[in-house]
């Protein structure tokens, strides 16, 4: 969660925004474009207009020699496509983002998060991912997308944190609070979609001298990671949920790579990527808020809460979100006047929108840790089942205020009492304990071993785990002395 009171303050009903964005577009930019064809002036032309947007929708983008190192590998795979005749027409931003993602968007725009970045082992699987983010592009995948979209009304698009507890509408009425017109370009794609960018990404690879099997060691990496962070949340299902990317789960598509790579060979580059990411931040940004074990602490903003016990969190650029089995929330803000009760009815109005009034049967004032906070529960009926959407506000300044948004089945809105009552302030001495993490790369000694390194991990569990993840050792794989590795640190 950003410094959203330094920023342009969006209103929960900004999923509207969406809808209109795209429909009243009568034509979808790329949709008439055969694929494999140059960027035209109006794909350039709407990547441009959105780039910004995306650039703030993501942690930011991140500058210096590890930018531009990204950028330089980016450019250099996107270039084989054919898309555009020269490195530069592209544009390939690092982001600071916690989240392993990547996408790009139509007029040569193509991203990709730190924390993927972070994941990879060597230059050719950077550039497999971004090649195969081009690929997306030169298939005109989004134009696609969008006239799906355009023709299902452009409702519940990204099931941010609803969905599989209640369904239906309701189920996305916490992705339709932080939901914003450039997510539609990169909905979720297609299974086959998926393959295309896959296939195409390995002949650019090919075309660079890259080896086309890191388009599958990279996504063996990413489905371990999956399944370590399902483990490591208490989930049954490892594959990616649908807000933490726009791909679908990649343990499937790995032996499809593989195939695909068949014998080829090319450079790897792994210690030029190695040295090139050393001291790269991992995990969340301070200056974003960092999620610890249940708890959840921003020094900058300079509040913390426990996420109670079954549940896990997800941090983003707009939100914090709470899952689990018995219930969802997040916590967010909305333009705040100075007034906890009637911030509290412009949530819930909000949320309802022109179709659905949604109003709590009434506002309750209380103060939690010295904070001035004011609550309300709406039932609400879903199909045939009822459901408590509650409103959780507090306020931290004249015109500042936050609120957890949380949904469960009728009769359960207990369920987060705990984590509302933990909200309090923090200190400075408590927000300058914040520390974050950091990649450093080391050379394995003599004497090392997977256990000797993974002890070295700044984290209090699953360290051999994360260690293995992290640096590609699958099954019983060890470290080679002298041969350089990955491991997490806290370092300023």
């Amino acid at each position: 969660m950003s410094h959203l009171h330094t920023r342009k303050v969006r209103s929960l009903a900004i999923a509207g925004v969406a809808a209109l964005a795209l429909s009243a577009c009568a034509t979808v930019p790329g949709a008439n474009v055969s694929p494999g064809s140059p960027i035209t002036a109006e794909e350039a032309q709407l990547g441009a207009q959105y780039h910004e947007q995306f650039v703030a929708e993501f942690g930011g983008e991140m500058t210096g020699p590890q930018a531009r190192y990204v950028e330089q590998v980016g450019q250099n795979i996107a270039v084989q496509s054919g898309l555009a005749s020269t490195p530069g027409a592209f544009d390939v931003t690092l982001l600071n983002s916690s989240v392993n993602n990547a996408f790009a968007v139509p007029g040569g725009y193509v991203y990709a998060t730190r924390q993927l970045v972070n994941l990879m082992n060597n230059e050719a699987e950077l550039a497999a991912v971004l090649g195969h983010e081009v690929g997306h592009v030169s298939a005109r995948h989004s134009a696609r997308r969008q006239q799906a979209a355009q023709t299902n009304q452009l409702l519940g698009l990204l099931g941010v944190i609803g969905g599989s507890l209640i369904g239906g509408d309701l189920g996305n009425l916490l992705s339709q609070a932080g939901q914003q017109a450039p997510q539609i370009l990169t909905l979720r794609y297609s299974r086959n979609q998926e393959l295309e960018a896959d296939a195409l990404g390995i002949q650019y690879l090919n075309r660079a001298g890259y080896d086309p099997r890191a388009m599958a060691t990279l996504l063996q990496s990413l489905a371990a990671q999956n399944q370590l962070d399902a483990q490591l949340q208490g989930r049954d299902d490892a594959t990616i949920p649908e807000w933490a990317s726009t791909h679908p789960d990649p343990a499937s598509r790995v032996q499809n790579a593989t195939a695909l790579a068949g014998n080829a060979t090319g450079v790897t580059n792994r210690d030029t990527f190695l040295q090139r990411i050393d001291g790269m931040i991992y995990g969340d940004d301070p200056e974003q808020g960092v999620i610890e074990g249940s708890r959840f602490i921003h020094p900058v903003l300079r509040f913390s809460f426990t996420a109670p016990q079954g549940f896990y969190m997800v941090n983003s650029t707009r939100a914090v979100a709470i899952n689990g089995d018995a219930g969802r929330a997040q916590l967010t803000l909305a333009p705040y006047s100075g007034n906890l009760d009637a911030y509290v009815r412009s949530v819930f109005q909000a949320l309802g929108g022109e179709q659905q009034q949604i109003a709590p049967s009434s506002i309750q004032r209380t103060t939690v840790n010295g904070l001035s906070a004011a609550y309300g529960t709406a039932r609400v009926a879903n199909g045939q089942q009822q459901v408590d959407v509650t409103v959780f506000a507090y306020e931290f300044a004249n015109d500042r205020a936050y609120h957890f948004l949380a949904i469960t089945p009728a009769g359960q809105a207990a369920t987060f009492n705990s984590l509302y009552n933990s909200m309090r302030r923090i200190t400075a001495s408590e927000a300058g304990s914040v520390v974050p993490r950091r990649v450093d790369i080391v050379t394995a000694g003599r004497s090392d071993t997977v256990a000797t390194l993974s002890r070295r991990m700044a984290y209090d569990d699953a360290q051999e785990a994360r260690f293995r993840v992290l640096n590609g050792l699958f099954g019983n794989a060890q470290v080679v002395p002298g041969q350089n590795y990955k491991i997490v640190v806290r370092a300023n």
